[in-house]
Protein backbone atom coordinates (compact mmCIF):
# COMPACT_ATOMS: atom_id res chain seq x y z
CA UNK A 1 0.00 0.00 0.00
CA UNK A 2 1.03 3.76 -1.06
CA UNK A 3 2.06 5.74 2.16
CA UNK A 4 -0.46 8.58 1.79
CA UNK A 5 -0.40 12.29 3.27
CA UNK A 6 -3.22 13.22 4.49
CA UNK A 7 -3.59 17.23 5.76
CA UNK A 8 -6.55 17.14 8.25
CA UNK A 9 -8.02 20.34 9.89
CA UNK A 10 -7.01 21.18 13.32
CA UNK A 11 -3.43 18.90 13.32
CA UNK A 12 -1.38 21.65 13.48
CA UNK A 13 -3.61 22.90 16.59
CA UNK A 14 -4.11 19.52 18.04
CA UNK A 15 -0.13 18.81 18.13
CA UNK A 16 0.37 22.26 19.76
CA UNK A 17 -2.04 21.29 23.02
CA UNK A 18 0.25 17.93 23.13
CA UNK A 19 3.37 17.88 24.98
CA UNK A 20 6.88 16.94 23.46
CA UNK A 21 7.12 13.65 25.26
CA UNK A 22 3.18 13.14 24.40
CA UNK A 23 3.75 13.81 20.81
CA UNK A 24 6.80 11.59 20.59
CA UNK A 25 4.91 8.69 21.88
CA UNK A 26 2.21 9.23 19.44
CA UNK A 27 4.46 9.64 16.73
CA UNK A 28 6.24 5.95 17.61
CA UNK A 29 3.21 4.05 18.30
CA UNK A 30 1.51 5.30 14.58
CA UNK A 31 4.84 4.80 13.04
CA UNK A 32 4.24 1.59 11.05
CA UNK A 33 0.53 2.68 10.44
CA UNK A 34 -0.67 3.15 6.80
CA UNK A 35 -3.72 5.13 5.53
CA UNK A 36 -6.59 3.12 4.27
CA UNK A 37 -8.11 3.72 1.01
CA UNK A 38 -11.57 2.89 2.43
CA UNK A 39 -13.06 5.67 3.94
CA UNK A 40 -14.60 3.37 6.58
CA UNK A 41 -12.61 0.52 7.24
CA UNK A 42 -11.84 -2.09 10.69
CA UNK A 43 -8.82 -2.28 12.21
CA UNK A 44 -7.94 -5.44 9.96
CA UNK A 45 -8.38 -3.29 7.01
CA UNK A 46 -11.38 -4.30 5.18
CA UNK A 47 -14.52 -2.53 4.47
CA UNK A 48 -16.94 -2.47 6.93
CA UNK A 49 -20.59 -4.23 5.97
CA UNK A 50 -23.39 -1.97 5.97
CA UNK A 51 -26.09 -4.59 7.00
CA UNK A 52 -25.81 -5.95 10.74
CA UNK A 53 -25.09 -9.54 11.22
CA UNK A 54 -27.00 -12.47 11.97
CA UNK A 55 -26.24 -14.79 14.61
CA UNK A 56 -26.25 -18.24 12.77
CA UNK A 57 -28.75 -20.47 14.75
CA UNK A 58 -31.25 -17.64 15.42
CA UNK A 59 -33.20 -16.24 13.10
CA UNK A 60 -33.80 -12.62 13.12
CA UNK A 61 -32.01 -12.19 16.12
CA UNK A 62 -28.94 -9.14 16.01
CA UNK A 63 -25.97 -9.65 17.90
CA UNK A 64 -26.54 -7.86 21.87
CA UNK A 65 -25.06 -4.18 21.63
CA UNK A 66 -23.13 -3.11 24.37
CA UNK A 67 -25.13 -1.49 26.81
CA UNK A 68 -24.55 1.39 28.93
CA UNK A 69 -23.92 1.45 32.86
CA UNK A 70 -27.41 1.68 34.56
CA UNK A 71 -27.99 5.01 36.34
CA UNK A 72 -28.08 4.73 39.91
CA UNK A 73 -31.19 6.08 41.17
CA UNK A 74 -30.69 8.19 44.43
CA UNK A 75 -32.02 6.41 47.49
CA UNK A 76 -34.09 8.38 50.10
CA UNK A 77 -34.66 7.77 53.27
CA UNK A 78 -38.29 6.17 54.43
CA UNK A 79 -40.94 8.63 55.82
CA UNK A 80 -43.52 8.81 58.43
CA UNK A 81 -46.56 10.59 58.61
CA UNK A 82 -45.84 14.45 59.60
CA UNK A 83 -41.80 13.64 59.29
CA UNK A 84 -39.70 14.38 56.47
CA UNK A 85 -35.54 15.41 56.11
CA UNK A 86 -36.71 16.63 52.27
CA UNK A 87 -38.88 19.46 52.90
CA UNK A 88 -38.39 22.23 55.41
CA UNK A 89 -40.24 22.55 58.68
CA UNK A 90 -42.42 25.67 58.08
CA UNK A 91 -43.71 23.70 54.70
CA UNK A 92 -44.45 20.40 56.79
CA UNK A 93 -46.14 22.13 59.09
CA UNK A 94 -48.29 23.86 56.95
CA UNK A 95 -48.80 20.18 55.23
CA UNK A 96 -50.00 19.05 58.60
CA UNK A 97 -52.55 21.89 59.39
CA UNK A 98 -53.91 21.62 55.92
CA UNK A 99 -53.02 24.92 54.94
CA UNK A 100 -51.62 23.55 51.24
CA UNK A 101 -54.91 22.63 49.15
CA UNK A 102 -55.30 19.68 47.70
CA UNK A 103 -54.89 19.61 43.57
CA UNK A 104 -56.60 15.84 43.40
CA UNK A 105 -58.31 13.60 45.50
CA UNK A 106 -57.97 9.74 45.67
CA UNK A 107 -60.79 7.77 47.30
CA UNK A 108 -60.10 4.04 48.28
CA UNK A 109 -63.01 2.97 50.07
CA UNK A 110 -64.24 -0.25 49.32
CA UNK A 111 -61.33 -1.09 47.21
CA UNK A 112 -59.41 -4.36 47.34
CA UNK A 113 -55.39 -4.48 48.54
CA UNK A 114 -54.50 -4.70 45.13
CA UNK A 115 -57.01 -2.82 43.79
CA UNK A 116 -56.04 -0.03 45.99
CA UNK A 117 -52.33 -0.08 45.35
CA UNK A 118 -52.66 -0.11 41.48
CA UNK A 119 -55.13 3.01 42.02
CA UNK A 120 -53.02 4.72 44.43
CA UNK A 121 -49.65 3.89 42.11
CA UNK A 122 -51.53 5.35 38.93
CA UNK A 123 -52.84 8.57 40.73
CA UNK A 124 -49.60 9.72 42.32
CA UNK A 125 -47.59 8.89 38.97
CA UNK A 126 -50.15 11.05 36.69
CA UNK A 127 -50.77 13.77 39.51
CA UNK A 128 -46.85 14.43 39.23
CA UNK A 129 -46.91 14.35 35.76
CA UNK A 130 -49.69 16.55 35.14
CA UNK A 131 -47.53 19.31 37.80
CA UNK A 132 -49.97 18.80 40.75
CA UNK A 133 -47.62 19.44 44.11
CA UNK A 134 -50.52 18.40 47.01
CA UNK A 135 -53.19 15.81 46.51
CA UNK A 136 -55.27 13.75 49.60
CA UNK A 137 -55.44 10.54 49.41
CA UNK A 138 -58.70 8.98 51.57
CA UNK A 139 -58.02 5.61 52.94
CA UNK A 140 -61.02 5.16 55.26
CA UNK A 141 -60.57 4.92 58.85
CA UNK A 142 -61.47 0.92 59.25
CA UNK A 143 -63.53 0.41 62.04
CA UNK A 144 -64.86 -2.79 61.09
CA UNK A 145 -61.15 -4.40 61.02
CA UNK A 146 -59.05 -5.42 63.96
CA UNK A 147 -56.18 -2.74 64.34
CA UNK A 148 -57.71 -0.25 61.96
CA UNK A 149 -58.39 -0.38 58.18
CA UNK A 150 -55.88 -2.90 56.34
CA UNK A 151 -55.97 0.32 53.98
CA UNK A 152 -54.91 2.90 56.39
CA UNK A 153 -52.33 0.77 57.37
CA UNK A 154 -50.66 -0.19 53.70
CA UNK A 155 -50.94 3.46 52.61
CA UNK A 156 -47.94 4.46 54.24
CA UNK A 157 -45.54 1.28 53.32
CA UNK A 158 -46.61 1.95 49.27
CA UNK A 159 -46.08 5.49 49.69
CA UNK A 160 -42.77 4.73 50.83
CA UNK A 161 -42.00 2.20 48.29
CA UNK A 162 -39.08 2.86 45.56
CA UNK A 163 -41.85 2.80 42.44
CA UNK A 164 -43.49 6.16 44.69
CA UNK A 165 -41.04 6.87 47.28
CA UNK A 166 -38.53 9.25 44.56
CA UNK A 167 -41.90 10.89 43.85
CA UNK A 168 -42.95 12.15 47.22
CA UNK A 169 -41.18 14.88 49.46
CA UNK A 170 -43.82 14.10 52.59
CA UNK A 171 -47.23 13.15 53.59
CA UNK A 172 -49.32 13.44 56.74
CA UNK A 173 -52.80 12.66 58.34
CA UNK A 174 -55.37 15.11 57.57
CA UNK A 175 -57.10 17.36 59.38
CA UNK A 176 -60.79 16.26 60.74
CA UNK A 177 -62.09 18.57 57.99
CA UNK A 178 -60.42 16.41 54.54
CA UNK A 179 -61.31 12.91 56.94
CA UNK A 180 -58.34 12.93 59.67
CA UNK A 181 -56.95 9.95 60.23
CA UNK A 182 -58.48 8.23 57.42
CA UNK A 183 -56.58 10.17 54.78
CA UNK A 184 -53.63 11.28 54.39
CA UNK A 185 -52.06 14.65 52.69
CA UNK A 186 -49.17 13.71 50.03
CA UNK A 187 -46.80 16.79 49.05
CA UNK A 188 -45.31 15.46 46.01
CA UNK A 189 -41.82 16.53 44.33
CA UNK A 190 -41.80 18.63 40.99
CA UNK A 191 -41.40 16.71 37.59
CA UNK A 192 -38.24 16.22 36.28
Amino acid sequence: MAKHKQKRSGDKEERASLKPDDEALFLSAMKNVEPSDSPRSTASGSAVESTPHRLSGRKGRLPPQPQSAPRKRKTYAPLAAGRSGDVDGRTLDRLKRGQIRPEARLDLHGLTQENAHRELVSFIVEAQASGKRSVIVITGRGRLSEGGGVLRNQTPNWLNAPALRARIIAFATAQPRDGGTGALYVLLRRAR
